[in-house]
């Protein structure tokens, strides 16, 4: 489920919305369909991608022309060029599903690695150059800037078997199940080609792929294990499809055994998202552990693997502990890089200096101000997943700003505007403060009562001093008091020079309706007179006594 990168970047991965449209650049980490949607879309620009994803690709969208991917495989840097600057892009294995790979870039904006998805290993990462890879607990000679990592399983406490292990659960199920005439795989996503080639080797029997009913997996297999097809029905290793409805196909398959009285065929389901769901249930943990270490059956009739092609938590913590990157950033909104240990304990409190690569991502500009004072206070991430997070359709990455994206995690000095009279009201603030109390003549002549010049001034003045106050706690800029009483002396020089009136809309005088125009407040309608309020409640008299 991919999220759009940040508006200082020149590259989108795996989004194409009307948002990543406009990047120059666009990269494509697997063919998984959650990260090509919208691709169709795309004519303009070149698209990276390994030739299998491409090959992938275009079997999807057919409409799509050859020309306008761009070939990168697995150890292959490319120098891309941009007008900010060329910049260099490197793939590496993703260890998720056939052709995924992990992108590397390194430019002026700084080092960033999307990963993408991806089931991390000890070799994936050391496959990463040295210079980014340190030893545990220690940072390296370079240090990444951004990681956008998948945290599919970043909230799964449990720690995952490996590949190999799973597909080891799947060979003994089906090693301890002779007398199963049928044996059902579900494995028709992409990615779970290595159980069936693993099986198709153990038993030495092909695999039977309804192509008609299950093209994707057909031509999928056609491509990466083509040897182990096999176009006989009759075949006992199937492929049954997995998504969605297993179950209704699951009891149909049991119960037209049971009426022929046939033995009951074996159906598998390697995948580690029922393991997720079924983590909420009250169990112990010895249980969990033998859970995780051979198949399960569930009340329908299923055996459950746990085969995972993303990493899980143990393994994010101990990938971010060899690289120490700056900021953590996920790639799946369901769970936020900030539930990782590594981001509480190492990107809470980053200092981010005015000439740091960071800013170009976060798309602020720092003017080379060597006093502005930044302080990263919290990320899940990165201040801007926070504020975007929303379904891979839906850019996610927007350009943020300082008042709403980076809103309590970036501090910078803050504007020197002058306290105005409607300034603090307008924006909603609750401690606007305006006293209407002091001496107020009434006249029933309609003589128009006068607010005392001097208490107004005193409301101003209060305002400014602690307007004044909190600039200098937050900033220390001593001469904010300055502006603050010039602000002050203009406007009580405003409403002394006006005539405040309450009664007919002629008494308000042209130089005040100038001055409510400039705060963008329309001109306060007059109450009516108290002349006119008495002979109002007369005449409802006389109407009542009739």
């Amino acid at each position: 489920m991919p999220i759009e990168m940040p508006k200082g970047l020149p590259f989108s991965v795996d989004t194409w919305t009307s948002s990543s449209k406009r990047k120059r650049h666009h990269f494509l980490t697997h063919a998984h369909k959650d990260h090509s949607f919208g691709i169709s879309s795309q004519c303009s620009f070149p698209i990276y991608s390994t030739l299998l994803t491409k090959t992938l690709v275009l079997q999807h969208y057919p409409q799509l022309d050859d020309s306008l991917f761009v070939e990168i495989e697995i150890g292959q840097s490319v120098v891309v060029d941009d007008p900010d600057g060329a910049f260099t892009v490197t793939a590496f294995d993703a260890n998720h599903c056939p052709g995924a790979v992990m992108f590397l870039f390194e430019g002026n904006f700084g080092n960033i690695l999307h990963t993408g998805d991806c089931r991390l290993t000890a070799e994936c990462v050391q496959s990463l150059p040295k210079k980014f890879v340190g030893k545990k607990g220690k940072v390296p000679r370079c240090q990444l800037d951004y990681v956008f990592l998948d945290c599919t399983f970043g909230r799964f406490r449990q720690n995952l078997p490996s590949k190999h292990s799973a597909i080891q659960q799947v060979i003994n199920c089906i090693w301890k199940h002779p007398d199963a005439p049928v044996v059902y795989l579900t494995c028709d996503l992409l990615g779970q080609e290595e159980i069936l080639a693993n099986v198709s080797q153990t038993f030495g029997s092909k695999i039977y792929v309804d192509k008609a009913s299950n093209p994707e997996c057909f031509q999928a297999l056609t491509l990466t294990f083509p040897d182990i097809i096999s176009e006989d029905s009759s075949s006992r290793f199937q492929v049954l499809d997995g998504f969605p409805k297993l179950y209704e196909r699951a009891k149909a398959k049991l119960l037209e055994t049971q009426a022929h009285c046939q033995p009951a065929p074996l159906i598998i389901r390697p995948s580690a998202q029922w393991y997720a769901c079924e983590e909420e249930f009250s169990e112990n943990e010895s249980q969990r552990k033998l859970r995780m270490n051979e198949a399960v059956r569930d009340q329908f009739g299923v055996w459950h693997v746990c085969y995972s092609i993303h990493s899980s938590k143990e393994e994010l913590e101990w990938t971010l502990q060899l690289l120490v990157p700056k900021w953590v950033v996920s790639t799946t909104p369901s769970c936020r890089a900030m539930e990782l240990d590594f981001v509480k304990k190492h990107c809470f409190g980053n200092q981010v200096a005015p000439n740091d690569p960071i800013w170009k991502l976060l798309d602020i500009a720092t003017e080379g101000s060597p006093d502005v004072d930044v302080s990263i206070k919290g990320v899940s991430g990165s201040p801007m997943v926070e504020e975007h997070t929303q379904t891979y359709a839906q850019p996610q990455f927007e350009p943020v700003k300082v008042s709403t994206g980076l809103k309590g995690l970036i501090k910078l000095s803050p504007p020197r505007k002058k306290v105005t009279l409607f300034g603090r009201a307008r924006l909603g603030l609750q401690d606007f403060s305006f006293s209407h109390e002091g001496p107020v003549v009434a006249s029933i002549n309609n003589n128009p009562p006068q607010i005392s010049a001097n208490k107004v001034e005193l409301s101003f003045q209060e305002e400014a001093e602690v307007k004044c106050h909190k600039s200098e706690s937050e900033t220390g800029i001593a001469d904010i008091e300055v502006q603050c009483l010039k602000s002050v002396d203009k406007e009580t020089e405003v409403l002394n020079n006006a005539s405040l009136t309450i009664g007919s809309s002629k008494s308000y005088s042209e130089r005040l309706r100038k001055f409510y125009r400039t705060m963008n407040v329309p001109v306060p309608q007059p109450l009516p007179s108290l002349v006119e309020l008495m002979k109002a409640n007369k005449c409802a008299k006389r109407k009542f006594e009739l």
